[in-house]
């Protein structure tokens, strides 16, 4: 299943927010899923607290995950100045070269959201029994 709207909206995720090297898009796209589910969709309604628990708990994971690159940010994963024309390049470009990095870090976050969510469904319907 794709949902064309919410892949545009995490589009500038990318290069850790906006080419900026900031916080990885990977943990933002995560925190983006969680949030589609557990976020409330108006004021008016009641703040589901697993959407905290849940989001703070993946931050976490992520950490975990990132912790041999330095930190949670792009430019301390990937090692690009996305503002260098050159190096955006060369880290499309060659298959030395950090992509595949990154490459692995998403599938490793996915997974790990992946079990995250699947946990907290089945706490949900344990709950409910």
């Amino acid at each position: 299943m794709q949902n064309d709207a919410a892949v545009k909206a995490v589009g500038a995720f990318g290069g850790g927010i906006a080419s900026s090297g900031s916080v990885c898009g990977t943990l933002l796209g995560g925190i983006a899923m969680i949030s589609s589910i557990y976020s409330r969709a108006s004021l008016d309604e009641k703040e589901n607290p697993r959407l905290w628990a849940l989001s703070a708990k993946f931050m976490r994971q992520f950490e975990e995950l990132t912790k041999d690159y330095g930190g949670i940010n792009c430019r301390d994963i990937a090692g690009v100045d996305w503002k260098d024309r050159d190096a955006v390049k060369e880290y499309y470009t060659n298959p030395e070269s950090s992509r595949k990095v990154c490459a692995q870090l998403v599938g490793d976050a996915a997974y790990a959201l992946g079990l995250l969510l699947e946990g907290e469904a089945a706490g949900q319907k344990e709950e409910s029994c």
